[in-house]
């Protein structure tokens, strides 16, 4: 029995490649007839709960992160890491991997830092353009480094480096084969007004939930809009906006959802959307896969200002348009969500951009790769 064990997590960003690459993987062992083990170990948080429905069984390592500002929460993260590496030399002694796969986040290193020790070969593979901290420390080390944009591959031996795009689950995939219009009619929209999702990643964004606020009875003028407010958001976002629409027509309101969180329908509602408004984190790639033009919006914030950096290098094909939170004003979001939606050939074109940067065979890329590292 050969054994693989995967790590990452603290995020959407880290979790779904993960789960992305295990559907490969299981496709694979069934396909050749393989025996192998799969373990995850990372953070005990909600995102692990998307490895278990891949029936992988999962322990958790305790997650540390140091802030990139002043903190007294610093001083605590050292005992916590050094307990979380203690933690993983124990568990990965007693399951001892034939390999190793990281998508980086809290909780990895440690266990990456432990497989070393063990000898056990690892790869990593980065969805930005510049490396987060847990993937520039565990490159040095690693045996292949695969990444989504070419552009990361500048900071990391040449040698080691593939580019092979961000994995995308089996649901995505399949998902992005739906017209547009049935999608709609699966949603229950209206399939002759174009649809706008936003999303502020995984866990939100309050700058967009508050543009969006803002705009609402202009956007449904003429669009109907479903918003990812995220969990955390969700109940006095909806507040605030019940509020602001006690005095709409019933048809408005049917124009404009609120949503704490996109899960087992995102594929569908990809496929039926017009425009996607969001972040540029990871899920660019999901984006690109439904050939859907973008609005984005990096959040400044972002380590080493990689959200800015991948939203350009998205756009530079004219696959997406770009404000920065600096420029975020009003009438320049309805300018430029206009100049999409009311440009069919301009619309045309992003879908097009958008469509050639996608790399739906991804996750098997990194599956072969990984199985390339076992002996059988």
């Amino acid at each position: 029995m050969k054994r693989i064990l995967f790590t990452g997590g603290g995020s959407g960003g880290h979790i779904f490649p993960l789960v992305a690459v295990i559907q490969e993987l299981q496709k694979i062992v069934v396909e050749r007839h393989l025996e192998v083990e799969l373990r995850y170990y990372g953070p005990d948080d909600v995102y692990a709960g998307y490895i278990e429905r891949e029936e992988v069984r999962t322990y958790k390592i305790t997650a540390s992160k140091m802030r990139r500002y002043f903190s007294w929460l610093n001083f605590l993260e050292g005992p916590k890491f050094v307990w979380s590496l203690g933690q993983a030399l124990f568990k990965i002694f007693w399951f001892m991997p034939d390999v190793a796969f990281s998508k980086g986040g809290p909780g990895a290193l440690p266990v990456l830092l432990a497989c070393y020790f063990y000898r056990v070969p690892i790869i990593i593979h980065e969805s930005d353009t510049v490396p987060g901290a847990t993937s520039t420390v565990s490159g040095r080390f690693a045996k292949l480094i695969e990444v989504a944009f070419a552009k990361a591959g500048d900071y990391f031996p040449s040698e080691k480096v593939k580019v092979c795009g961000n994995p995308i689950r089996q649901e995505l995939l399949d998902a992005a084969q739906l017209d547009s219009a049935l999608a709609k009619k699966r949603l229950g929209l209206d399939e002759n007004l174009p649809l706008i999702v936003v999303f502020g990643g995984s866990l939100g964004s309050q700058r967009i939930n508050e543009l969006i606020l803002n705009n609402v009875e202009w956007l449904t003028e003429k669009y109907q809009v479903w918003h990812q407010v995220g969990v955390n958001n969700y109940t006095a976002y909806y507040e605030i906006y019940k509020q602001m629409s006690l005095h709409w027509q019933w048809e408005k309101k049917l124009r404009y959802d609120v949503k704490a969180f996109f899960d087992k329908n995102w594929g569908d509602v990809l496929a039926a959307s017009d425009l996607v408004i969001g972040r540029s984190g990871a899920s660019i790639f999901e984006i690109a896969l439904f050939g859907k033009p973008a609005l984005l919006v990096p959040l400044p914030e972002s380590a080493n200002d990689h959200q800015r950096i991948n939203a350009y290098e998205y756009a530079a094909d004219g696959a997406a348009e770009v404000i920065e939170e600096d420029n975020l004003f009003d009438d320049i979001f309805r300018t430029v969500v206009g100049k999409i939606l009311e440009n069919p050939e301009k619309e045309k074109q992003m879908k097009l951009a958008a469509l050639k940067f996608a790399k739906p065979e991804a996750a098997r890329i990194v599956a072969e790769d990984i199985i390339s590292f076992v002996s059988f």
